[in-house]
């Protein structure tokens, strides 16, 4: 199957398609903890305005979900991959927690954890601490009010009004002295959101990494694991090692996931990844290899969804969004390449081609026909 590609020469370039689609193994058994955290479906009807709108298609939203389910995947939900702070409010986060949270109960095996912020809270709105943690004692009582989880988003907020890793301490000991079950910390690097720049209190790796490892050994016992995405390896290995007992690393490195899903032999990471929303069934098929004892086979199936993964990721690393919901369409998740916030637009065409090329290469293209039907069409509106 043959498709015109264009290139950033601004050429057409001629590609034929090479990828086997990757088979997912319905009810393996995965060793490692693997949150997705999953995007939402916009609702092109509905969004008048569609920059500023957040307009939700919940039945395709549910039904993707339901989609990472089966194929054994917890959700992270309400997330910056689900646009937080990107066009999705918090009254929408709410109503999404909410479905979401039911859903699960519907169906055996379900699970998920919900993301915990500020974002109710405009950064230049906060003037004190206290602000920063009634925000976040709102967020909180709210999904353990559903029954939920709670992941502890970085808080742009916080990143505004902290005078240095003390004032850190202080939100986080409050907050997590009062959950009233186990927290999942997230530290988020500023490739992500430039207006973390300096979260903890530092704009230095090892003492803001002293400032987190402090807050995890006073509350231990409240702390499942905490997830670090700063796309570098050796940082979350630091932090990894000096982890306590029982407080779980969930790798966000959209860079390095393979090795540090696998480990050095002496520990592991376990993974809350924005990039499984779009690789679930490779990813799927590689954790129950891994689970099997067979490296080379979970090597040889995540190998092809690194180059994809750092496409998407690529900088400026925020617009990561555009691609995992650009996959969702290309796979027939949803029938529309729409997004809240109008995000579709953050991507030039060169870039989805290079997501195009690459998924096929990683056997993620689960469709190849519909696929390739949907590009061209994508591709006709941009003038190719």
């Amino acid at each position: 199957m043959d498709i015109i590609l264009p290139a950033e020469s601004g050429d057409r370039v001629g590609y034929r398609l090479v990828g086997q689609p990757a088979e997912p193994i319905i009810g393996a058994a995965f060793p490692r903890v693997a949150y997705a955290a999953a995007h939402v479906v916009a609702n092109p009807f509905a969004m008048t305005d569609p920059w500023s709108q957040a307009a939700v298609d919940w039945d395709r939203t549910m039904a993707f979900r339901h989609h990472l389910w089966r194929l054994g995947f917890r959700i992270a939900e309400a997330m910056d991959t689900s646009q937080r702070g990107m066009g999705f409010d918090w009254a929408s986060a709410k109503e999404l927690i909410r479905r979401s949270i039911a859903e699960a109960r519907t169906m055996k095996g379900a699970d998920l954890a919900s993301g915990a912020g500020t974002d109710h809270l405009a950064p230049a709105a906060a003037r004190t601490l206290d602000d920063v943690i009634h925000a976040y004692e709102e967020q909180f009582a709210f999904i353990e009010g559903e029954g939920g989880k709670a992941i502890m988003m970085a808080s742009r907020a916080l990143a505004a009004v902290a005078k240095g890793p003390d004032d850190y301490a202080r939100v986080y000991d409050r907050i997590l002295s009062q959950a009233s079950g186990k927290v999942i910390l997230h530290w988020l690097g500023d490739m992500f959101d430039p207006a973390l720049k300096g979260y903890w209190g530092s704009r230095d790796f090892e003492p803001a990494l002293d400032t987190v490892v402090g807050i995890i050994e006073r509350h231990a016992g409240k702390i499942e694991g905490i997830k670090i995405s700063l796309l570098d390896a050796g940082k979350e290995v630091l932090l990894r090692d000096r982890l306590p007992e029982g407080v779980l690393m969930f790798t966000g490195d959209d860079f390095n996931y393979p090795e540090l899903i696998a480990g050095d032999g002496r520990r592991h990471s376990h993974a809350l990844l924005g990039i499984f929303d779009a690789i679930a069934p490779a990813a799927n098929a590689a954790l129950a290899r891994l689970g099997a004892g067979d490296r080379a086979g979970y090597d040889a199936l995540m190998a092809p969804t690194v180059p994809l993964s750092r496409k998407i990721f690529e900088a400026p690393t925020e617009y990561y969004k555009a691609g995992i919901v650009f996959m969702a369409w290309l796979n027939g998740h949803q029938n529309h390449f729409t997004m809240v916030g109008g995000m579709q637009s953050a991507r030039g065409i060169c870039h989805y081609a290079d997501v195009f090329r690459l998924a096929d290469q990683a056997g993620l293209l689960a469709d190849p026909e519909l696929a390739v039907a949907r590009m061209k069409s994508f591709l006709a509106v941009a003038g190719v």
